[in-house]
């Protein structure tokens, strides 16, 4: 079948949906360009969607004329998990009728997929309760975006990821039937849990238009440490060693110094720029408990031979402590014009190990890869700041990523933590699930979505893609 020219296509469109949510310009199709990632391709067409009938009405015709229709929150994906690789439709989410209700009776959330992820937050805590899940970009990611890609942030060291906490999902699936998966029962085996299916699929096996979450009791106190050591690698054994003694911390953040440095100098926060690493721990629970749990992660790290170990006093103090981590991800941009993040996930025993495989790389290619992460769950942020203008800096940057992602395999670990696979890591999914395992998983996208239309060139490489960087 012959693609439609795109203003057959706009006139297709504008049967069902108004055209002051149809955008076209060509301003408006560079804006839609990019995400947080460094990829950049144009799509043809813009639809806002405002109802899950209108998407069901856009993947119906997509089907019948074969174009591509790449789902979109608000652009946060650091894989290139929105981009219009083939350009055709973004489907813009963000827009999306909100619907956001807490029932405290029954420990839920209903959500429309354009909440910001802090709008449950701030729903939740006014009530007495607690959404687990905090990715660093929660004040302006959507729920939607978190979980497609199930972001979950620090506190997954403790509470578990997003998918611990979606129960329910409302999906139009790339055919175009609207399905609805789980319910709002914490217990639910009737069949297959599509739900946990959906959750993480990136926006490959449908397109989210509400979700029950499940909210748990707040935490009646939390109390927050900061320690400073001269050795990276002390650093990761004060960290499983905590662990391994039976404290379950809600965070454990790991800073190195190029971070440490970096957040200084965009916004002056009072952290050790002498120190080789950082690491933030904090717990939560009873206030008789946490005092003894912090008391004894300060004893852990001084025994690690930290320099510094400093328990915030109040929440004021909590809160510098939280912002400087917070900071990281923009002080670091600084640092270079192409910022390449990763989150390579180790088993917490291997934390040690990979922080000196990472300190290897970094100086066996001369990049300027710098650390930070939810250390507490082995999920490491291995950033890499280059110039994507720089051919032979690139060259390298792409080598040294595939001997991250194959020190992670070989440590035990995955190529993803929280980031998802998107366009970036897809050539390298073979590696971790071996070449039998990725079939099974283009099966399940084959059964879905039979004509390739709902965000195609996300997770699985196409033919020819070799590398994670040179796109």
């Amino acid at each position: 079948m012959n693609r439609l020219s795109t203003s057959e296509l706009l006139n297709l469109i504008e049967q069902e949906i108004p055209r002051e949510r149809i955008l076209d310009s060509l301003a408006n199709r560079y804006s839609y360009s990019f995400d947080a990632s460094f990829g950049e391709y144009l799509p043809d067409i813009i639809v806002q969607a405002a109802t899950k009938e209108e998407v069901s009405f856009l993947l119906k015709l997509a089907n019948e004329h074969q174009f591509p229709v790449y789902p979109r929150g608000t652009a946060t994906s650091l894989s290139g998990g929105s981009l219009a690789v083939h350009g055709g439709v973004m489907l813009d989410i963000s827009q999306f009728e909100k619907k956001l209700i807490v029932d405290q009776e029954n420990l839920l959330a209903i959500v429309s997929p354009s909440v910001i992820t802090s709008e449950i937050h701030e729903a939740a805590e006014s009530v007495g309760l607690f959404y687990p899940p905090d990715p660093s970009s929660s004040h302006v990611s959507t729920i939607g975006g978190n979980i497609s890609e199930n972001s979950s942030g620090p506190k997954g060291l403790k509470y578990g990821t997003t998918k611990e906490y979606v129960i329910g999902l409302e999906v139009v699936t790339p055919t175009g039937e609207i399905i609805r998966t789980g319910g709002k029962t914490v217990k639910n085996v009737t069949g297959y849990d599509l739900t946990r299916l959906i959750v993480g699929s990136e926006g490959t096996l449908g397109v989210i238009t509400e979700a029950i979450i499940r909210l748990i009791p707040k935490p009646a106190d939390r109390k927050t440490l900061l320690a400073s050591f001269d050795s990276v690698i002390n650093s990761g054994k004060a960290i499983t060693n905590i662990l391994a003694s039976g404290i379950l911390p809600s965070a454990m953040e790991l800073m190195d110094n190029a971070c440490i440095v970096a957040v200084e100098n965009y916004m002056p926060s009072g952290l050790p720029t002498e120190a080789a690493a950082i690491i933030i721990i904090e717990v939560d629970g009873h206030k008789a408990a946490i005092q003894e749990e912090i008391d004894k992660c300060a004893e852990v790290c001084e025994r690690f031979n930290a320099t510094s170990v400093k328990v915030a006093k109040n929440e004021q103090e909590r809160e510098r402590i939280w912002r400087s981590r917070r900071m990281v991800s923009p002080a670091i941009t600084q640092l270079g014009p192409t910022k390449i993040s990763e989150d390579a996930t180790v088993p917490r025993s291997k934390i040690p190990e990979m922080m000196e495989r990472l300190g290897e790389i970094r100086e066996k290619y001369k990049l300027n890869l710098v650390v930070f992460g939810h250390a507490g769950d082995g999920n490491l942020h291995p950033n890499i700041l280059t110039d994507i203008r720089n051919v032979e800096e690139m060259k390298r940057v792409e080598d040294a990523v595939s001997e991250i992602f194959e020190a992670a395999i070989e440590l035990g670990g995955t190529l993803s933590g929280e980031h998802g696979i998107g366009l970036l890591k897809a050539p390298y999914m073979s590696l971790e699930l071996g070449e039998n395992g990725l079939l099974m998983m283009k099966k399940i996208k084959e059964a879905w979505d039979p004509n390739n239309i709902l965000n195609p060139g996300k997770i699985f490489p196409e033919e020819g893609q070799k590398k994670v960087v040179l796109i």
